[in-house]
């Protein structure tokens, strides 16, 4: 939340308000826009997303951001089947790979988490089935979730839920804060701020995602 607006909106070149958080950073406008807080039911986003974010850990995501098509060719665009396969001699050529975040614990934490996604794949037929138990849509939120509001919003009750359940089941490097964001970011909560032209097609997409599941 440093240096936002009072609102939490900043004005684009295109005359448009977004959340503050971009900056109007081009690569960081266009997640923004396209990404952040859509919808995402495939099994390797959502697992890409969730390893990114143990990554971010201590970081920002800007620094991921800009790295990410570098994890992507690292690691097997997160095909979790390879990257459960993965050998200590992999990891030692992920340790050398210097387009990507050098962290022996988050490294060896992807290739265990890619080995319990596989689990829970077994137990629940997706990735996605399992991370949807998490959605949001009937918590209990002010009509207007404007920046005051979500300058609280770090965690929630879900969040905390779903980091315990993971843990239990063997993932690392996925606290309540890590999956909150984790929900944010892949549509399972909307926290684009009020003003902002994306929360509207987000719950318009929201509503569609709805209707088709009925």
């Amino acid at each position: 939340m440093k240096n936002a607006p009072e609102n939490g909106l900043i004005k684009g070149d295109d005359g448009k308000w977004r959340c503050w958080w971009h900056g109007n950073d081009a690569q960081y406008l266009q997640y923004h826009d396209d990404e952040w807080g859509h919808i995402v039911t495939d099994d390797k986003r959502l697992f890409e997303k969730i390893t990114l974010e143990g990554f971010q850990a201590g970081l920002s995501w800007l620094t991921i951001l800009r790295k990410r098509e570098n994890f992507r060719q690292a690691f097997d665009h997160f095909d979790f089947i390879k990257i459960a396969r993965y050998t200590q001699k992999d990891i030692e050529c992920l340790l050398s790979n210097a387009g990507i975040i050098r962290h022996r614990g988050k490294i060896e934490a992807a290739i265990n988490n890619a080995k319990a996604v596989q689990n829970i794949i077994e137990e629940f037929g997706s990735f996605s089935h399992y991370i949807w138990q998490y959605d949001m849509v009937n918590v209990v939120r002010p009509d207007v979730i404007d920046f005051n509001y979500l300058k609280t919003q770090t965690t929630s009750d879900l969040s905390v839920a779903l980091s315990k359940d993971l843990k239990k089941r063997g993932f690392k490097f996925v606290g309540p804060t890590t999956c909150y964001a984790f929900m944010q970011s892949m549509g399972l909560v909307n926290d684009h701020v009020e003003g902002c032209i994306c929360r509207v097609s987000c719950a318009n997409k929201r509503s569609n995602f709805e209707n088709s599941a009925l």
